[in-house]
């Protein structure tokens, strides 16, 4: 009888089992998550933050970087979150940095026009709108919504991103893009090329009844320090009404687009590294 009741007593509990260590999704996922934060993230305070050793972290943000979702910041050092990050947090309703530069903007053209404002950023091939402001006037242009996309080059916030970048590099998106407009049948290479031809001469895009009939769209490009586009500002509108009010419109998104770059630069700059 006492050898069956030391037999049903209490058992030796068994060591605790290490933590598993977190798969390679979860570690994207840390990365992530602290780059969420504002400013421009050093890889050392990624690798403690997320318990990473170096070399992984930095492996993982490199195939980040190569895939958009992360980008160097503008000192070469620091990590910051990338395009296509900027384009998932947009279609969340997550504000960002850029998209609360521009807000002030956006307002402000939306008041003046009286049309629909729009901010997009580049995603490899193609332009996200990431926010939009519409105006007044009873006559809207909504074809294009927040997360919203376009090859590069349809549209004048997607001419914007395209026109001002180096020859090869717009070379090189047209030949892949080009299987990609047959659904824009006023739109091809050839005309792109030329509209990009005319927006360097005149320092912004205007396009009229290209994408949707009756109705075009005005841009200009936002730039960061390095003169790099970064982004692109762009009026759309009835056409009727952006011919009347080209050089107006035109000017009005030359001064938003200064301002952003203005107040982005010195916001950079005074960031850690």
């Amino acid at each position: 009888m006492a050898r069956r009741k030391a037999a049903e007593g209490p058992q030796a509990v068994p060591p605790s089992e290490p933590a598993a260590e977190p798969n390679a999704v979860q570690k994207v996922c840390a990365l992530l998550r602290a780059l969420a934060g504002p400013g421009p993230r050093r890889l050392t305070d990624l690798a403690a933050e997320t318990g990473l050793n170096k070399v992984t972290a930095l492996r993982i943000l490199d195939t980040l970087a190569q895939e958009g979702f992360v980008a160097r910041g503008p000192d070469g050092r620091g990590w910051r979150p990338g395009t296509e990050f900027l384009a998932l947090a947009a279609r969340a309703g997550r504000p960002d940095d850029l998209r609360a530069l521009a807000r002030p903007s956006l307002v402000r053209l939306a008041e003046l026009s009286g049309d629909t404002v729009l901010l997009s950023v580049r995603s490899g091939v193609e332009a996200v709108c990431v926010e939009r402001e519409i105006g007044s006037y009873p006559i809207r242009a909504n074809y294009l919504d927040i997360g919203s996309r376009r090859p590069l080059g349809v549209g004048a916030g997607a001419l914007a991103l395209l026109a001002w970048l180096p020859d090869r590099e717009v070379e090189a998106i047209l030949g892949i893009v080009a299987h990609r407009l047959d659904a824009y049948p006023r739109l091809g290479v050839a005309e792109i090329r030329e509209a990009i031809a005319a927006a360097r001469a005149r320092g912004y895009v205007i396009l009229l009844d290209r994408v949707v009939d009756t109705m075009g769209a005005i841009g200009v490009p936002v730039r960061d320090e390095t003169g790099r586009t970064v982004a692109a500002l762009s009026i759309a509108a009835l056409s009727a009404r952006l011919r009347e009010r080209e050089t107006l419109l035109a000017e009005a998104l030359g001064r938003e687009a200064n301002l952003m770059e203005r107040e982005r630069v010195p916001a950079r700059r005074q960031e850690p590294a």
